[in-house]
């Protein structure tokens, strides 16, 4: 939602959505691209993307944020599309405990597929069922402290902490990015290629063709 064109853009950087079924990744994802949000919202089926465009450090960064799929299934399909990835909200449901204990699993999947040094932010979602909370925010920052991640509670249907959760990562792959960029450089940044996903570390492309772009899963 920046002054730019939608294809006019400086970086173009892949985030994956990962986590169990029925977490809230793709209100999530339409609560940031599009500001909805829909209370009968069906499981993703595969992998859909959407992309949305932010202001960082007077550069537009497009996100392309790819919601994949939970359900166990629909595993193997989806861990072809870690590829290119610099960034993953690994989500989970506070009220559900047995969402938050998979999530050691998760991660696992994703060191296993993903570039060695994606970012990595735990998601705490659906903090508006505050009443319903089954783990503690200090556990799940624990776990994140013990494993290097960073960590936010969101509500997409309140809409608390969506904005902030994707732009927290976007501006710290923006800045990994950065510094690598100008330690392999001499002299000033080059300007980078439109229409290029820019990864991390060598390797990294643009997956945009391996599969359709979203469509609105709900509230159209």
């Amino acid at each position: 939602m920046g002054s730019k064109p939608d294809d006019d853009y400086d970086y173009l950087f892949k985030v994956v959505l990962i986590g169990d079924s029925g977490v809230g990744k793709s209100n999530l994802l339409s609560r940031f691209t599009r500001n909805e949000f829909c209370l009968e919202s069906k499981s993703t089926i595969g992998v859909e993307f959407a992309t949305r465009s932010l202001p960082i450090d007077g550069k537009t960064i497009k996100a392309q944020i790819w919601d994949t799929a939970g359900q166990e299934r629909y595993r193997a399909i989806t861990s072809a599309y870690y590829r290119g990835a610099v960034g993953a909200l690994l989500v989970y449901d506070i009220t559900k405990t047995v969402t938050f204990e998979n999530v050691e699993r998760w991660l696992k999947e994703l060191r296993d597929h993903a570039d060695a040094n994606i970012v990595i932010m735990l998601v705490g979602n659906k903090s508006d069922l505050r009443h319903l909370r089954a783990v503690s925010t200090e556990e799940a920052a624990a776990f994140c402290e013990k494993e290097g991640l960073s960590f936010i509670e969101t509500s997409a249907l309140e809409s608390t902490n969506v904005e902030l959760s994707f732009k927290q990562i976007l501006e710290e792959i923006y800045g990994i990015v950065s510094k690598n960029r100008m330690a392999s450089e001499e002299g000033p940044s080059a300007s980078v290629p439109k229409g290029n996903t820019i990864a991390i570390t060598p390797g990294g492309g643009d997956d945009s063709s391996s599969a359709s772009k979203s469509k609105s899963k709900c509230c159209s």
